[in-house]
C-alpha cells in the first residue's frame, strides 16, 4: 500500500504541475481564477459567497479575486435574487476563456493517459470514478472537488461519480 500511496501522490502532483502553467496562462492570474471561470461556465449567477464555498477560500480573498476578473473583463456582477446578492456572470470574454481553460486541462491530461492501451484506459476509468465518488459526501463537497471540472464529460457513460450529492438538494 505505501507504493500505491506513493505512486497516486507523485501521479497527483505531477498532475497539477502540467496543468497549472497552461491555466493561469489562460486565466491571465494564478491562484484560483481559472476555477472561478469553470465554476462559472457550469453554475452561471453564482453569488461571491457561493462562489467562496466552492473555492474555500476566505470572503475577502473572493472579493479581491472577483474584483481582479470583473477589471479584466473576465466576469460581471448583475443583480441578484434578492436586494443583498449580486450574480456573478462570465462576459463572452469569460466563457470563450473557460472553454479554451478545459480544452487545455483535456489536452494536458489526454496527453498523460496516452501511455495506456485500450483495455487499461476502461479499467483506469472505473478506477476513478470509485475514488471520485468517495471524495464528496454533500453538493457543497462535490462542487469543490469539481470546480475545475469538465460538466460536459463527465456526463457521458454511466454519469457523474458525485450524483450521489445531488439528493441532498431534493425536498
Amino acid at each position: 500500500m505505501e507504493r500505491l500511496t506513493n505512486l497516486l501522490g507523485v501521479t497527483a502532483l505531477a498532475t497539477m504541475d502540467r496543468l497549472r502553467p497552461a491555466l493561469e496562462t489562460l486565466a491571465g492570474h494564478g491562484g484560483s481564477a481559472p476555477a472561478v471561470l469553470a465554476h462559472l461556465l457550469a453554475h452561471p449567477g453564482e453569488s461571491v459567497e457561493g462562489l467562496r464555498c466552492v473555492l474555500a477560500i476566505s470572503q475577502p480573498a473572493t472579493v479581491r479575486l472577483v474584483d481582479r476578473l470583473v477589471a479584466d473583463g473576465f466576469l460581471e456582477r448583475c443583480p441578484g435574487p434578492n436586494r443583498r446578492t449580486l450574480a456573478l456572470v462570465l462576459t463572452a470574454t469569460g466563457r470563450e476563456t473557460a472553454v479554451r481553460l478545459l480544452a487545455a486541462r483535456a489536452d494536458a491530461l489526454i496527453d498523460m493517459l496516452a501511455v495506456l492501451d485500450e483495455h487499461e484506459a476502461p479499467q483506469l476509468e472505473a478506477l476513478l470514478a470509485k475514488l471520485t465518488a468517495r471524495l464528496a459526501v454533500d453538493r457543497p463537497g462535490a462542487l469543490t472537488v469539481c470546480r475545475l471540472c469538465d460538466r460536459a464529460a463527465c456526463s457521458q457513460g454511466p454519469g457523474c461519480p458525485l450524483d450521489h450529492t445531488v439528493s441532498d438538494l431534493r425536498p
